[in-house]
């Protein structure tokens, strides 16, 4: 363990489920990790009790009034409250970060992976929408500063565990024919069309295997999440779109797998915690404790496998078709879907609703290359204009 060193961790996402996790298992080797800066959203408390906790160098929430609550709080302490994104963006270049833990939700964690990957860092990634929406620019700017890039989501985890990789955890693509996702097929995995799309928010966040934060939960209810992980994985692993499948697995204990021209198949499997995969993302190319128990095979009982229903799940067809699009369609997917989601868990639109949000956008929003960050902000700004007006129509019908 020794040639792990001591690596100077940023925590983006801190109070979510994944910086939660990440902070257990960083808190489980204080040896070879520090924690140098905690990034969240809005929640004062708590953050302010995992400065208490871990004493980072470095606090920052995005909500400017909860960034000021937080600078009171912590006046006086060893943690310095970072004054804006820009702030927040120079500190992760800075020579007090060696690993980002990319896990804020949505494309609110679009600018700051982009610095983290600009800056050559070791970069955990769990911001899906990165790649989703500038899967280009990301991966360009990981080449160009000799980043290391390493899928922290346990189904790119899982393929990244089945493949070869170099010295920078660039995968191999020698031999593989084609890539599986898993799914677990969510709460609505057994219902019928009808039942669907007037299920509630409750029903939605209440994920049969994972315990996520609620946007993710409506995401994996609505297969929306593995067709962004779709997208995600095309970029990580340079797949094309037809040679990545989606097969429905209810157990979540095989995450994902790597089919091989050969015949082979090969699959990594676990308990679904993703203080696994985190471990792994923080220690390669070796191996930590990560507090998961191990799997126990002889309680596992069945691990059963089925197609997933594109007709009941219409906004995984709807990512994969924007995926095939190339462009910025994938960033316009998704942030209708933000815009969807957030209105269905605000009780203002139905489940059944959110693809039609993202469908009607899809069709509206002009599809652009994405030549630079700015392009793909701006259509994502105009994709969330289009989607809110769809929204505000679709409101008295519920």
């Amino acid at each position: 363990m020794r040639d792990l060193g001591l690596q100077k961790v940023a925590v983006l996402g801190a109070t979510g489920s994944i910086g939660s996790s990440t902070l257990d298992v960083l808190g489980r080797h204080p040896l070879h990790f520090e924690v140098t800066l905690l990034a969240a959203n809005r929640s004062v408390e708590s953050m302010h009790q995992l400065c208490r906790q871990f004493r980072p160098a470095f606090a920052y929430l995005a909500d400017a009034e909860s960034n000021a609550q937080l600078a009171q709080v912590l006046a006086g302490t060893e943690t310095r409250v970072l004054a804006g994104e820009k702030e927040l963006c120079e500190c992760i270049a800075s020579a007090d970060v060696d690993t980002v833990m990319a896990a804020i939700v949505g494309a609110a964690g679009l600018q700051s992976t982009l610095a983290a990957a600009r800056a050559g860092k070791k970069i955990l990634l769990a911001n899906k929408e990165s790649l989703v929406m500038a899967g280009a620019l990301l991966m360009k700017a990981v080449a160009k500063s000799g980043s290391t890039l390493l899928p922290i989501d346990s189904e790119h985890n899982a393929i990244f565990q089945c493949l070869e990789s170099n010295e920078r955890a660039v995968p191999a693509k020698g031999g593989v024919e084609s890539i599986i996702l898993t799914a677990s097929g969510g709460p609505f995995r057994t219902w019928s069309a009808s039942d669907i799309v007037s299920a509630t928010p409750p029903q939605a966040i209440a994920h049969p295997n994972w315990s996520m934060g609620p946007k993710i939960s409506v995401d994996s209810a609505s297969l929306m999440n593995k067709g962004l992980e779709l997208i995600e994985a095309s970029w990580l692993f340079n797949m094309p779109v037809d040679k990545i499948e989606v097969v429905v697995h209810p157990q979540s204990i095989i995450h994902s797998m790597v089919r091989f021209v050969d015949g082979s198949v090969l699959a990594q499997m676990g308990n679904p915690d993703m203080r696994t995969p985190i471990a792994y993302g923080l220690a390669w190319p070796k191996r930590i404790e990560s507090g998961v128990k191990p799997l126990d095979l002889s309680t596992v009982g069945e691990l059963t496998f089925e197609k997933a229903d594109l007709n009941r799940f219409p906004c995984l067809r709807l990512a994969i078709e924007s995926a095939a699009q190339g462009g910025t369609a994938s960033a316009v997917c998704n942030a209708a879907n933000e815009v969807a989601v957030q209105a269905f868990l605000d009780h203002q639109i139905s489940f059944g609703d959110i693809p039609r949000v993202v469908e009607l956008t899809l069709s509206e929003v002009a599809n652009m290359e994405p030549t630079s960050l700015d392009v793909v902000l701006l259509q994502d700004t105009v994709a969330r204009a289009v989607a809110a007006e769809h929204v505000e129509r679709l409101k008295a019908k519920v």
